[in-house]
């Protein structure tokens, strides 16, 4: 009895691959290093994807002026290469025990914080700078059985709210900051706060539900 539970043990030990894969992933999601003028913007998931078709005065190649069908469709295709990229780092990263450390390391903080697993982590950390990536990252995780519908609910209220909270208020909302009172940092926070409440008020809705009372 005591073998099989040391080699149960041994099997759900996280190595230096593990840990090592999971701070790749953290950095590389989180975009410490996008502006960095130096080599370490390698580790910067928006450098690697590159800036082709991008031109001056903030252009790209979706063009301006139109919001119909074909700018839909050009504006799917740039999601391509985030998707394909984030993909690709976190499969190899799994295998290499990013998702197990990733449950033991955000497990103390996503389960008191929002009601949710620790491998929720990966997709936790880069919904601050992608909504798309972070979606992908919970559907799997939901497909895989690593968080159940009501987890998946509660996360993705979190993510909905001000989502990719990070690069769209320094992007997006650029032209509101010179006049808003606050700095930046504050108004990430703010909002991340109230991201932080209303996955709260879900995980209150679907305990109700869950209890069979009136919500």
């Amino acid at each position: 009895m005591r073998k099989e539970e040391k080699n149960r043990e041994q099997e759900h030990r996280i190595g230096i691959k593990g840990w090592g894969s999971l701070f790749l992933l953290i950095i590389l999601f989180s975009g410490i290093f996008t502006n960095s003028g130096n080599f370490l913007k390698a580790f910067d998931l928006s450098n690697l994807i590159g800036s082709f078709g991008i031109i001056a005065d903030g252009l790209n190649f979706e063009g301006q002026g139109g919001v119909g069908a074909r700018e839909g469709f050009m504006f799917a295709l740039t999601l391509i290469p985030t998707t394909c990229v984030s993909v690709g780092f976190v499969h190899v990263c799994e295998d290499m025990g990013a998702m197990e450390a990733a449950r033991k390391f955000f497990t103390p903080l996503l389960r008191p914080l929002m009601g949710i697993p620790g491998t929720s982590g990966i997709a936790f950390v880069a919904s601050f700078t992608s909504s798309d990536v972070a979606s992908f990252m919970t559907k799997k995780a939901y497909q895989q059985g690593e968080i159940t519908d009501r987890e998946r609910t509660i996360f993705v209220a979190y993510q909905y709210a001000a989502s990719a909270v990070i690069i769209n208020t320094i992007s997006t909302q650029a032209p509101l900051l010179p006049i808003i009172k606050l700095a930046v940092g504050p108004v990430i926070v703010y909002l991340w706060i109230f991201k932080v409440l209303g996955a709260n008020i879900m995980r209150l809705v679907v305990k109700k539900e869950a209890e069979g009372g009136a919500v």
